[in-house]
């Protein structure tokens, strides 16, 4: 496995680590995070010139990657300025539109904002186990739908002759009900009451699937860059806090637990590269039940060690670990993805 980033994939998280410095800072982050529509639309519009969004693409759809590599490219930048842009829906409708033939050009230009609905009150995480009616008008309800609260296109799952099918509903002829995500961000309720929809992929299971998992890997290449800026604001706090007339840096009960922490987030690096490169359903489930797990870990050791200040509004570590903390439970947290490593055993 080769482990060095291409020049161009270099040069794209280059561009869009200077791009995200210096729009999201994180006054304006909490500013636009948390307030509908729970995002910036300029920066959204920076960002589709930037032609981020043709790095969710392979070649012969119009884009410019597509690959495991090219999300690791992407959101770990994005992890790491905590941008609350809602490229996540991106990432997972591009290779669906991709598979159908659709055209990516709306996607890649910005102008279409597209939102996976897979998720049911009942049926969380699982496309499988959702009772959402397909045919030419759909009728169900879907839930925590990341980027929801302003896509103008979903992409939905419904059962059609007993096979997971995937339709293609416009945001306007649907109810939706966007709401704020507790660590910033939107998502949103969709409600469907025979709305007019187009069929997309007759038998899209394999193709839901693959999509959700790069969802996941791209949750674990965000949590790898959010975790890595933790490390580096606690290793600067503890060398300038002073107590009993020192650092304390310089204290060994610290620098034990730093070490542990920087051990766990390469453990979780490594696992996210493996995941990008296989690019299969076992090793993304691997990869987001360790990261998971790691996630709420260095979001937990970086306030203690921060002390009161580390859980302040004003300070921006209480951001990262609330971002930490929430990336877990995005499409299936720790406790689901052991599970299906555990059943491939059986």
């Amino acid at each position: 496995m080769n482990f060095e980033m291409t020049d161009d994939r270099r040069m794209l998280a280059d561009s869009l680590g200077k791009l995200l410095s210096g729009r999201y800072g994180i006054e304006h982050r909490t500013r636009v995070a948390y307030a509908a529509p729970y995002h910036d639309p300029e920066g959204w519009e920076a960002l589709a010139e930037l032609g981020i969004l043709y790095a969710f693409a392979p070649e012969e759809a119009g884009g410019m990657g597509g690959a495991g590599f090219d999300l690791l490219a992407v959101f770990e930048q994005l992890g790491a300025a905590l941008c609350p842009e809602p490229l996540l829906g991106a990432a997972m409708a591009a290779p669906l539109l991709a598979a159908a033939g659709d055209d990516l050009e709306p996607l890649f230009s910005g102008a279409a904002r597209y939102a996976l609905a897979v998720d049911e009150p009942e049926a969380p995480w699982d496309p499988q186990a959702g009772t959402t009616e397909g045919g030419d008008r759909l009728t169900g309800r879907k839930t925590a739908i990341y980027g929801g609260q302003v896509a103008t296109e979903f992409l939905v799952t419904a059962r059609k002759a007993g096979r997971l099918a995937l339709y293609a509903v416009k945001a306007e002829e649907a109810a939706v009900t966007p709401w704020g995500m507790i660590d910033g961000g939107g998502a949103a309720e969709l409600m469907l009451d025979g709305t007019p929809a187009r069929l997309l992929i007759e038998d899209a299971g394999e193709a839901v699937a693959s999509a959700l998992d790069r969802g996941r890997l791209a949750l674990c290449a965000e949590a790898v860059g959010a975790m890595d800026w933790c490390y580096a604001t606690t290793l600067d706090y503890l060398k300038s806090r002073k107590q009993f007339g020192r650092e304390i840096g310089k204290f060994q009960a610290l620098q034990h637990r730093m070490v542990e922490m920087k051990t766990a987030i390469e453990q979780a690096r490594s696992i996210t590269i493996l995941a990008a490169d296989r690019m299969d359903g076992r090793t993304t489930a691997m990869a987001k039940s360790l990261v998971g797990r790691v996630a709420r870990k260095v979001s937990e050791e970086a306030i203690q060690l921060h002390g009161g200040i580390g859980m302040t509004w004003e300070y921006p570590l209480s951001h990262y670990a609330k971002r930490l903390v929430m990336l877990d439970a995005q499409l299936g947290d720790a406790d689901f993805h052991t599970a299906r490593v555990a059943a491939t055993y059986a």
